[in-house]
C-alpha cells in the first residue's frame, strides 16, 4: 500500500506564480487523493486568497522583495523580515514533515526552498521563465529537480536536473465546451464581428490600458470589438476616463474576467503582457497574440519570454514604450488578416505541452518516494 505522502508548495505573488502551483497540487490530489499538501506564501499578496479559494490551506510569511537600489536603507527591514520567514517556515516544515517541498516562485519559494534543503528535505523547482532569475539560480544547487518550460536552460541550472515539462496552466482553459458564439454573446457583443481581447496579467496593465484611451476613436471606427479587462487596481481611473466619451458598445469593459476559457474562445486575437503562464496557455490554446512585455520585472524576463515565441513567427511584439502610440492599430490591422491570424496559431500552438502538471506531479512522487 503507497503511503501518504505530504507536500509543500511555495510560491505566489501573482496570477503567474500561483496558477501553475495549483495546478501541480491538483495533478498530485488526482495521482493520490491521499496526499497531504500545505501551500506556502507571503502575506498581503493575491495567493492568501486564491489557494483557500481552491480548496488548499496556505500559511504567509511576512517576507517581501528587496528594494532598488540594494543599498537602501529600506532593505534593512526586508532583509529582518526575510531572516524572521526563515525561522517561521524551519518551524511549519518541523512540525509538517514533507517528503518534499516544491517551489513555483515568488517571495515565499525562496525562504522556503532555502529551509527545506538545509533541513534535508528534497526540493523541486519549478522554473516557468526562459531567463532564470537570481533566487532560483541560487536555489537550484540544492534542489534536486528542475521543471522548466523553454530550451536552453542548461545556462542556468545544471543540465543533469533539468527536465523540459512546460508550464501547468489553468485546466478551465482546456476543458470549456462553450463555443466561439456562445462566448462573445456571454460578453454582450456580436458574434459576426472580429473581437480582440486585451489583458495586463492578473494585476493588469497601465501601458495596455492607456494603449486603448489615448486611441477611442480608432475603437469606435474600427469595425472590430474589444474584450478589454482593465485590472481591479486601475478599473475606478479607467471608468472616470471612459465617464466623458459617448458610449462604445464595441468595447466591453471588465475590471476582472473569472471565465478566462470563455474569454479566449471569444477572443480572435489577445494583447497581453509575456508573463510565462500566460504564453504557456496561448500555446496549449493555439491563440494568436500580441505580446507586450513588462519592463518592471527582474531580468527583463518577460522579454525574452516574448522573442524566444517571436524568433518562431509565433506571436508579434511591441516594446512597451511604444504601445499607447503603436498597438491598436497593430492589434486591428492583424485581427483583419485571416491568413496571418491562421499562421500566427499554427506556430503557437506547435509550442504547446499539454501535460505539464502531470510530468511535473510524476517527479514530485518519485522525490517523495525517496
Amino acid at each position: 500500500m503507497e503511503k501518504d505522502i505530504r507536500v509543500i508548495v511555495s510560491g505566489g505573488g501573482t496570477g503567474g506564480h500561483i496558477f501553475p502551483a495549483v495546478s501541480i497540487a491538483n495533478a498530485i490530489k488526482a495521482k493520490r487523493p491521499n496526499a497531504e499538501i500545505l501551500f506556502v506564501g507571503a502575506l498581503g499578496r493575491m495567493e492568501m486568497q486564491r489557494v483557500p479559494a481552491a480548496g488548499y490551506k496556505i500559511i504567509g510569511l511576512p517576507v517581501r522583495g528587496f528594494k532598488r537600489p540594494l543599498w537602501s536603507p529600506a532593505n534593512i527591514g526586508v532583509a529582518l523580515d526575510f531572516l524572521k520567514s526563515k525561522r517561521m517556515i524551519r518551524k511549519t516544515i518541523k512540525e509538517f514533515a514533507p517528503d518534499v517541498v516544491v517551489g513555483v516562485g515568488g517571495y515565499a519559494s525562496a525562504a522556503t526552498l532555502d529551509a527545506a534543503s538545509s533541513l534535508g528535505i528534497p526540493t523541486l523547482i519549478q522554473e516557468q521563465n526562459s531567463y532564470a532569475g537570481v533566487t532560483n539560480k541560487h536555489l537550484a544547487a540544492k534542489a534536486k529537480k528542475i521543471c522548466v518550460a523553454y530550451d536552453g536552460m542548461d545556462r542556468f541550472f545544471p543540465a543533469d536536473k533539468i527536465i523540459n515539462t512546460g508550464n501547468p496552466v489553468r485546466q478551465n482553459l482546456i476543458e470549456t465546451t462553450i463555443t466561439r458564439e456562445q462566448a462573445i454573446e456571454s460578453f454582450g457583443l456580436d458574434p459576426q464581428k472580429k473581437t480582440i481581447l486585451l489583458v495586463g496579467g492578473s494585476l493588469g496593465a497601465r501601458t495596455v490600458n492607456e494603449s486603448v484611451l489615448q486611441h477611442l476613436d480608432l475603437v469606435e471606427k474600427s469595425g472590430v470589438q474589444f474584450i478589454w479587462q482593465t485590472g481591479k487596481y486601475y478599473s475606478a481611473a479607467v471608468a472616470d476616463r471612459l465617464k466623458d466619451h459617448k458610449k462604445l458598445p464595441m468595447l466591453k469593459v471588465c475590471d476582472f474576467i473569472s471565465d478566462m476559457g470563455a474569454a479566449y474562445k471569444a477572443a480572435d486575437l489577445v494583447i497581453s503582457r509575456a508573463g510565462a503562464s500566460s504564453i504557456s496557455e496561448f500555446c496549449l490554446i493555439g491563440k494568436p497574440v500580441v505580446l507586450v512585455p513588462s519592463p518592471n520585472v527582474a531580468e527583463d524576463h518577460q522579454t525574452k519570454n516574448a522573442m524566444a515565441l517571436v524568433n518562431k513567427n509565433a506571436a508579434l511584439y511591441v516594446r512597451d514604450a511604444d504601445a499607447p502610440q503603436t498597438l491598436l492599430q497593430l492589434a486591428v490591422d492583424t485581427v483583419k488578416d485571416d491568413e496571418q491570424l491562421a499562421q500566427l496559431s499554427e506556430n503557437i500552438k506547435k509550442l504547446g505541452k499539454p501535460n505539464s502538471a502531470d510530468v511535473i506531479a510524476e517527479e514530485v512522487l518519485k522525490l517523495a518516494g525517496k
